[in-house]
């Protein structure tokens, strides 16, 4: 899943996008109201983390004008005003979930992940569907050819993204940059760890081959095998 937190407080942003990529999302920043209206309008994004007051541009003003484009993105409001009027203010803005400070990450995550899978459920397929690879992106469930298979996160973002374009040849640096949500560093063997994970996993049901090197170039997901 793919976030977007606008937020001014550096604490705030450090502990937010701690949780979230130990939960094996990406997340995006932006500092003020500007850069977030920015973000959100040039980007795809399953979920926006916004904070009610910002500079530049208030939050309200921002979730306002995002949603006159037409931009239906899941919007969870966080805010240090609490009272019920403000609340109401949020949603009527065009808000989906209204969160006050502080705040449990526990109870954000909840939230965050229900809004996105309401998101996913309206918009996108539930089910990506690779011969007898299959994974159910609501529960995380992946299982091949009827056998379960447990994976880490970045392993199920890894495989996710191999899924949404089968049979294509997939450059290491496009992975890092779409897995790993950073600048590819050529020295790093990050890709090729976990690409070793996927396959052993998938050996031990017989289908070794399922990921293909193909050399010089990146990895590709057969589609037929």
């Amino acid at each position: 899943m793919k976030i977007l937190l606008v937020e001014d407080d550096a604490t705030t942003v450090e502990y937010i996008v701690k949780g979230f990529l130990e939960q094996g999302h990406n997340i995006e920043t932006a500092n003020d109201g500007h850069q977030g209206l920015l973000l959100a309008t040039s980007s795809h994004y399953d979920l926006i983390l916004l904070d009610r007051m910002l500079p530049q541009l208030d939050g309200l003003k921002l979730l306002a004008a995002l949603r006159a484009t037409g931009n239906q993105t899941p919007v969870l409001i966080l805010s240090a005003l609490s009272h019920v009027d403000e609340r109401v203010k949020g949603l009527k803005a065009g808000g989906d979930d209204y969160m006050t400070k502080p705040f449990a990450f526990s109870e954000l995550l909840v939230r965050a992940e229900k809004l996105m899978q309401r998101g996913m459920s309206q918009t996108a397929p539930t089910v990506l569907q690779v011969g007898p690879l299959q994974i159910e992106l609501l529960t995380r469930r992946v299982s091949l050819n009827e056998h379960d298979i447990a994976l880490q996160p970045k392993e199920f973002q890894l495989l996710k993204y191999l899924m949404e374009h089968p049979n294509q040849v997939i450059s290491r640096t496009l992975l890092f940059e779409a897995v790993w949500d950073y600048h590819f560093d050529p020295r790093t063997n990050v890709i090729d760890v976990h690409i070793a994970k996927l396959r052993r996993k998938f050996e031990e049901i017989g289908y070794g081959e399922l990921i293909e090197t193909v050399r010089g170039a990146g990895y590709r997901l057969r589609q037929n095998h």
